[in-house]
């Protein structure tokens, strides 16, 4: 659709203290100003019935295919303002972002509603209703990696749903670590008796189905391609099939840490120093016994987090160690009735109902639990001495043992196991630690690789019910993402968002800066570094549309002309009047609705900033930049998600790539003579509302120090 072909209409609401606060007419009358509107409106409440019926009659009657509504938050009344998929809807924000937030009926707060109803129509004038993209060719079955206790969790309940599964497990058997337990931990009554381990059932249950193909001694030798679209090749019974797979559950699971590293603990050093893996393989043997000699233990020590919460080993918690002890505890103790049992520990973790098997397990009077350190493990007269301190009587104490068990943590298994064809890597990306993850706080089991969903102790160590409970999570995950993929649309974070990013090749020069900085590895790419874009694998962040110097990367609904078009229908008061004005580039996900509930906690902020949410942050141009300052603009404020080891960022590194983009910046403001302060980057969380007026107004001083924007002149 082009300029000339736009008809639109625009409907102002004058209810929620909008009539009250602002010059209503004053306001309708910018929509005249353009030629290109076809019928403008003013109505109490747009949101209720009468007024809804007012604009579906327009846009029968009137033939709109583009409408503006000026009137409460975009992030409100979304299903009251939803119309025929095909017509462009521009939201303006009178309510949250200007009326409950300034002064009413004041000079400023009118010439700020009047700014962001000419910045949506000049929106809604470049805009385009985006389609999606459905390919001919695509799939409905899942990829599950790992026969553990995870992925057979993952396969069954992607079956039931009704799914084709492939299980690819490169062991001659499934099960995993789980079919290597005599029991595990009761996670129901009655929780004084260690249960069997559920890993069996779960075998039994995944033959009973027929549309789960189960593949043993079988490896991944290659994955390409993109959701709904993947095709992996699989090594198996000496011969190479490709299998064609629509998204993709990793559950390959963990390996124990390196108990060599633990020279403290003397692994290695004394025979008779295990780990809580060794020790389940004794029990499963039928035997517990002093590797040294063979003897029954009369006297064990179960040492918690060795090497956990360490920075010098593994900084965080395992989750199941502590479970794992109590359990080992009561094997010793089945078999030897006299045998007495220390548990040291920095911390008991035993969350939900396993608190009940704590407690079954303090009834025994022969294992004794102890807060402390150890601090050294010696030997005398063929018996350990553990010695610890920091105890809860705050005095070092010597205890001597047969057997030291060493409760050692979890680390990921290896992604790289995929062999993804992806030009960013065969694996896929880790959080801290290295656990394949997006996002620890807003959407786990998503992965960076779109389509590819982590699950159970790969993920994050955890217990064998987490597992459970997170294979159920990536097959759901695995499933939306291929019904997602079906109609076209995006997944979380921008779920249900049918755009995917268009790019003219024309005018490409291959810097590879696309492919190089999309958190998601949409971009294959060429020898020669031309970008190979997959549709399906974006998340519509407009990373890439942000990264191109070229500008040849846009959305129907979200391009570079759309945005500059914003940024230029603003009024800039001369140098004259002393009205600043701000160009405010906010997140939509944290820093936009921060904004709003600075609003509805009325905090009131300056009304010289003109806020243009965007995908994020990372997804700002430098042309916008170049616009804003050409524009007049006395200073620009780019506000997105946290950066960080916990990626508070909902893309990943949109805002780290903010700011090491900031070079670029300081080049565009030297070329064209200005002070650097007059762009400052702030990161806010969304429950950080309270920050904001702060924000806002200490920029404001700085910009007032350094003087208008001598492009305000020319």
């Amino acid at each position: 659709m082009n300029k000339e072909a736009k008809k639109i209409g625009v409907y102002v609401c004058s209810g929620c203290g909008i009539g009250q606060s602002l010059d209503i007419d004053a306001i309708q009358s910018v929509a005249s100003e353009n030629n290109d509107i076809s019928i403008s409106r003013v109505h109490s409440f747009l949101c209720q019935k009468e007024g809804k019926e007012i604009i579906h009659n327009d846009i029968i009657n009137k033939e709109l295919n583009s409408i503006v509504i000026a009137a409460c938050s975009p992030r409100v009344k979304t299903a009251e303002f939803s119309f025929d998929p095909s017509l462009v809807v521009e939201r303006v924000n009178l309510r949250e972002q200007v009326i409950w937030c300034n002064p009413p009926n004041e000079e400023d707060t009118q010439m700020l509603a009047e700014d962001y109803l000419r910045m949506g129509i000049a929106r809604a004038l470049v805009d385009e209703q985006p389609e999606p993209f459905i390919s001919s060719t695509l799939n409905s079955d899942i990829l599950v990696a790992g026969g553990g206790i995870s992925g057979i969790t993952s396969a069954i309940e992607s079956a039931k749903a009704g799914y084709r599964v492939l299980l690819v497990e490169k062991e001659a058997q499934p099960g995993g670590w789980s079919s290597r337990l005599l029991k595990q931990v009761p996670y129901s009554d009655p929780f004084g008796t260690l249960q069997d381990p559920i890993i069996h059932e779960k075998i039994k249950e995944l033959q009973n189905f027929k549309n789960i193909t189960l593949l043993t001694s079988a490896e991944i030798k290659e994955i390409s391609g993109q959701p709904g679209e993947f095709t992996a090749s699989i090594f198996n019974n000496n011969s190479i099939i490709e299998y064609k797979v629509a998204s993709i559950i990793l559950a390959t699971g963990w390996e124990p840490y390196n108990a060599a590293n633990l020279i403290e603990f003397g692994y290695n050093i004394h025979a008779d120093v295990v780990t809580n893996v060794e020790l389940e393989e004794m029990a499963k043997s039928g035997k517990i016994v002093r590797p040294s000699n063979g003897q029954a233990v009369k006297s064990a020590l179960f040492i918690q987090c060795a090497g956990s919460r360490d920075e010098k080993h593994l900084p965080y918690c395992s989750a199941f160690c502590c479970a794992t002890s109590l359990k080992q505890a009561k094997y010793i103790r089945n078999l030897y009735t006299e045998t007495r049992v220390f548990i040291v520990y920095k911390d008991i973790r035993m969350p939900g109902k396993l608190e009940y098997f704590y407690k079954e397990i303090q009834k025994d009077e022969q294992i004794f639990l102890t807060k402390g350190t150890v601090s050294e493990i010696s030997e005398k007269n063929n018996q350990l001495v553990v010695t610890v301190k920091d105890t809860l009587i705050d005095e070092k104490i010597n205890i001597k043992v047969d057997l030291v068990v060493l409760a050692t943590g979890m680390t990921p298994g290896n992604s790289e196991d995929l062999n993804l064809t992806y030009r960013q890597g065969k694996g896929l990306p880790g959080l801290k630690y290295n656990f394949p993850d997006s996002h620890f706080i807003c959407f786990p089991y998503e992965t960076r690789r779109t389509g590819i969903y982590a699950a159970g102790a790969i993920r994050a160590p955890g217990t064998i019910s987490a597992c459970i409970e997170d294979a159920t999570g990536a097959a759901l995950k695995a499933i939306q993402c291929i019904e997602s993929t079906k109609r076209g649309e995006s997944v979380h974070p921008r779920s249900g968002d049918i755009s995917y990013p268009e790019l003219y090749m024309q005018r490409c020069t291959d810097c590879k800066r696309c492919t190089e900085e999309c958190p998601f590895g949409a971009y294959d790419e060429t020898e020669k570094g031309t970008p190979l874009p997959n549709p399906y694998r974006c998340r519509s962040c407009g990373i890439c549309l942000g990264s191109c110097p070229e500008r040849i990367i846009n959305f129907k609904d979200f391009s570079i002309n759309a945005v500059s078009s914003m940024i230029k229908a603003v009024h800039i008061p001369d140098e004259f009047e002393e009205k600043p004005r701000i160009l405010a580039f906010v997140c939509e996900n944290d820093a936009y609705p921060a904004f709003d509930m600075a609003g509805i906690n009325r905090l009131q902020y300056s009304a010289y900033v003109r806020i243009i949410p965007v995908r994020c942050i990372g997804s700002v141009n430098k042309v916008w930049i170049s616009d804003a300052l050409s524009q007049g603009f006395d200073g620009i404020l780019q506000i997105g998600c946290k950066p960080g080891d916990d990626y508070q960022c909902h893309f990943i590194n949109g805002s780290e790539l903010t700011k090491t983009r900031g070079e670029n910046i300081q080049e565009t403001l030297q070329t064209m003579m200005l002070e650097p302060e007059r762009i400052r980057t702030e990161f806010v969380e969304i429950n950080e509302f309270n920050r904001i007026p702060e924000m806002i107004n200490d920029y404001l001083e700085t910009i007032k120090e350094i003087g208008p924007n001598p492009f305000k002149e020319l």
